[in-house]
């Protein structure tokens, strides 16, 4: 094992360690999650190893202890458990066995089941049971037309569908580490609004490019069939110019990665909704997770896990300390 200096970081495998000031990792090409942990880490004084940068994976290593990690996902997550939240439906037997409330979900493998469903739910989600950053996810689906698109557009992403009741509240993102609640966002779907000299596709690139550069590049809109959908629902086509003022949902996912807003209320969450996301945690038993839940209020007690992701990004959560608890969880306080 080769013993480096603080503030080293090797750029490759094999290749020469580099000495630079922390900083520098602002300008890589890197995932904002990645680039907050590699940050901590250095301040820390720990080595810093990028293995791939296109595909995120680097190593810590800090007096005799090594982890792998591909951003906040580490060595310390089980490939168990990793399986539990990586399939939706894996997901929602284990939390839903625990007795946490799931919105009720079915596969799309039986057309007439899929047609019962969507007439008993009115309103509802469909989506690739094993996916993640809402690709090929459509919500608010209420006619058949619409569900047949979105279960073939699902497909195009990733294997098996999911079809989900669309409950009604606030999208809410929190983020577990070591069992703990760290942070806590609101995450609301992308909108613009209408100057009444602008297309509709002028005034989604400008909000892309917006939101991409608010989020180091994490988050943008894009320009696909559940875009032009939502654009479709609202009285749109994508060539039209809304009238100024006129405020139009895009998209009605509000997964970050899809051009959704997020902001913080980690210090006004209901203590309950914490207590349901670190008892998911455990049931998962997986020590970095975000739990997304939908609540009518973030006051109240009231609310539906619709997933759980093994690798939640760890950047837009300021001010909360979510890179310095995964550091601490990778490397415990002595």
């Amino acid at each position: 094992m080769t013993f480096l200096k603080p503030g080293a970081v090797r750029s490759k495998p094999g290749g020469p360690w580099r000495f630079f000031p922390a900083s520098h990792l602002t300008d890589a090409s890197l995932d904002p999650s990645s680039r907050l942990v590699l940050i901590e880490a250095m301040r820390r004084g720990i080595e810093v190893e990028i293995l791939d940068e296109r595909a995120e994976f680097f190593r810590l290593t800090h007096g005799g202890r090594s982890v792998m990690c591909r951003e906040s996902l580490s060595e310390l997550t089980s490939a168990i458990a990793l399986t539990r939240c990586d399939d939706k439906r894996l997901t929602a037997r284990f939390l839903g066995a625990a007795g946490l409330r799931m919105p009720p979900q079915i596969e799309a493998d039986n057309p007439a089941r899929n047609e019962a469903f969507l007439q008993e739910h009115r309103s509802i989600v469909v989506k690739p049971a094993r996916g993640e950053q809402g690709r090929g996810v459509s919500i608010g689906i209420r006619s058949l037309e619409a569900m047949h698109q979105a279960i073939e557009h699902a497909r195009e992403v990733a294997g098996p569908v999911v079809l989900e009741e669309a409950v009604a509240g606030e999208d809410v993102r929190m983020v577990v580490i070591d069992f703990r609640v760290v942070a806590v966002a609101v995450r609301r779907p992308p909108r613009v609004v209408g100057t009444g000299r602008h297309t509709m596709l002028g005034l989604i690139a400008e909000e892309s490019k917006r939101r991409s550069a608010a989020t180091h590049g994490a988050s943008r809109i894009p320009l696909d069939a559940e875009t032009r959908r939502c654009v479709r629902e609202a009285g749109y086509e994508l060539e039209d110019v809304p009238p100024s003022g006129r405020e139009i949902v895009v998209r009605k996912g509000a997964n970050v990665h899809t051009g959704g807003g997020i902001h913080d209320v980690t210090s006004e969450i209901a203590p309950a909704l914490i207590e349901v996301a670190e008892k998911a945690a455990r049931v998962l038993d997986i020590p970095v997770v975000g739990i997304d839940m939908i609540v009518p209020s973030i006051h109240g007690h009231q609310y539906w896990i619709i997933e759980a992701n093994e690798r939640p990004g760890l950047a837009n959560h300021e001010p909360q300390p979510t890179a310095a608890r995964f550091v601490d969880l990778l490397f415990p306080p002595q």
